[in-house]
């Protein structure tokens, strides 16, 4: 077992702690995953995922994977695909082979005969309407069905025949018979079977009945062996039908543990509601840089040990939460920031004529990919030539006050270069500036004036002979407001998406060492942030960048004003 330190314990290691003490489970831990196969996953997942990897692994323990698939209508082989896929980009590795609720489709069948013969299950014929009436109301009790006192006999015969595909859809359902009156809504005779004519994608049209979530998790976990159901906090009203399961059963009783779910500001959690945004086009996919997928996060460049570092600062809580999206894109930029080279790219180019610098002329320079860090030495050449690009927002006709870039008589430095000054501007037929014309210093080559003088603007640039051409995409926040659901009345919770979530540049400037870059790269853009290469989009002809996160940080920003 690995040392526990006081960095890595929280309520659950207490519990755990706790059962290591008592022998509970003889010193073992074994956690489960317990994804349903309808939907990718997020990074709410992703807290999950670290959770329950994580403890195991700091116990010397094994975690299981095992796919929820109880519902075959919703399900589908592309969801287990990406979900396996996931787990291991996030760098974990699950015990053994991948395992199926299905699995035990043939067990769970036997465990809810063993409850029909113990007299605490029944089949009811009630409409699913009739059901839902009947449960009562937070304030009032439940009602009764009028199959609640078949006899033991009938219900063995009537759930075999619902087996046997002798009953319509819908028209029956088997249903523990626990307590109508209870406080707890999930004990008042909750669903554990129900009748579905659908194809199973892994058993086919074996069953025509299938259980419920509620039924098989408990049970599944048993036949497992894990010692500890770690879910999140919305299960903790079901932790007494699961505890009321195993004990009816008298089976291996593993210990259900609740923590609070991820909510994160800005950003959707609801599966059903990420599908609509797939389903219904808003986004470009599952994998969509801007969804917080796992699939759209590692689209957008953000590399795992970024993931699972946010997972261990937000830490495991009781109660539920929102936490500032900002923390994570602070997380992000702290993990590439040291390693990512820094280039040149142009995104809105604006070709600058360096008027005074002869045509067939080149000026190579040795520029540092990590000025930043010393300890690194790796160069690339920059070459300077009589054209180049720069950025359209570095240049303004009519300066704003403490603008300290480009503008007509101004005098700026070419990053690493030289020190250029605006001469003059030219436009097209409808006034827009095409074209800035300037001088340079040839006593600056190398950025740094030969007098001294000080020169407040550094701009980048690229040259435009070797300049390598790219599609860059600038993503933002997919919604306007930090509770995407909060609408008003009448509304719905795509009216708060953002409109400018996606912004395609399909003209950006790169350096030419970019011109090597492969799929997966990943770089800083000077004064722009962190870019990805995009192996699904990038050709050999085109290039295409995803933004990762800008370099602004406002996180950063908050921790500085608190501290202060």
């Amino acid at each position: 077992m690995s040392e526990n330190t006081s960095e890595n314990k929280n309520f659950i290691t207490d519990i755990i702690d706790e059962h290591n003490e008592s022998g509970r489970f003889g010193g073992e831990v074994r956690t489960r995953f317990p994804p349903e196969p309808n939907g990718y996953l997020h990074i709410g997942h992703a807290k999950s995922i670290c959770l329950n990897f994580g403890i195991a692994e700091q116990y010397g323990g094994k975690t299981n994977l095992r796919f929820d698939d109880t519902n075959p209508i919703k399900e589908d082989v592309e969801y287990v695909n990406s979900i396996e896929e996931d787990v291991q980009w996030l760098g974990f590795h699950w015990d053994g082979d991948v395992l199926y609720a299905s699995d035990y489709f043939d067990q769970l069948y036997e465990f809810a005969l063993e409850i029909i013969r113990l007299g605490k299950a029944y089949v009811d014929d009630s409409s699913a309407e009739e059901i839902r009436q009947m449960r009562g109301s937070l304030t009032e009790p439940g009602v009764n069905s009028p199959y609640r006192d078949r006899s033991v006999e009938e219900n063995l015969d009537l759930f075999k025949r619902m087996r046997a595909g002798e009953f319509e859809e819908g028209s029956r359902v088997l249903r523990a018979k626990v307590d109508m009156s209870s406080p707890n809504m999930n004990m008042r005779d909750p669903v554990m079977y129900r009748i579905l004519f659908a194809t199973h994608h892994r058993t086919g049209d074996k069953w025509c009945i299938y259980p419920t979530y509620d039924f098989a998790h408990g049970q599944s976990d048993s036949i497992e062996g894990i010692t500890h159901s770690i879910c999140t906090l919305e299960f903790e009203d079901h932790r007494p039908l699961y505890d009321w399961y195993l004990h009816t059963l008298e089976i291996h009783h593993p210990q259900q543990i609740e923590f609070a779910r991820l909510n994160l500001s800005y950003t959707l959690m609801s599966k059903r509601k990420l599908l609509k945004l797939v389903q219904d086009k808003h986004v470009d996919g599952w994998d969509d840089p801007r969804m917080p997928t796992i699939a759209g996060i590692r689209r957008r460049g953000v590399r795992p040990e970024a993931v699972r570092e946010f997972a261990d600062r937000i830490g495991v809580a009781k109660a539920n939460s929102m936490i500032d999206i900002a923390l994570f894109d602070h997380t992000v930029r702290q993990d590439l920031d040291p390693i990512l080279k820094r280039v040149m790219a142009v995104l809105n180019p604006l070709k600058l004529v360096i008027t005074n610098f002869p045509e067939d002329k080149e000026e190579i320079f040795e520029v540092d990919y990590f000025r930043h860090d010393k300890e690194k030495s790796e160069t690339r050449t920059v070459p300077l030539t009589r054209e180049v690009y720069i950025e359209q927002d570095d240049f303004s006709e009519d300066p704003p006050p403490k603008y300290f870039r480009l503008a007509p008589g101004r005098e700026v430095r070419l990053m690493n270069a030289c020190l250029v000054t605006c001469t003059d501007v030219v436009k097209d037929g409808d006034g827009n500036i095409i074209e800035v014309h300037c001088t340079y210093d040839p006593e600056s080559i190398g950025g740094q004036a030969p007098d001294g003088r000080r020169v407040k603007g550094t701009i980048h640039w690229v040259s435009a002979a070797h300049a390598v051409d790219a599609e860059v995409r600038m993503y933002d926040r997919l919604f306007l407001n930090e509770v995407p659901e909060d609408v008003p009345e009448g509304k719905d919770f795509t009216d708060n998406l953002n409109p400018d979530s996606k912004v395609v540049l399909t003209n950006a400037k790169l350096e030419p060492a970019l011109a090597g870059a492969q799929p997966g790269d990943r770089f800083q853009f000077l004064r722009e942030g962190f870019f990805y290469l995009d192996p699904k989009e990038t050709t050999p002809s085109h290039k295409v960048f995803n933004l990762t996160v800008p370099l602004r940080d406002s996180w950063a920003k908050i921790v500085e004003k608190h501290n202060s």
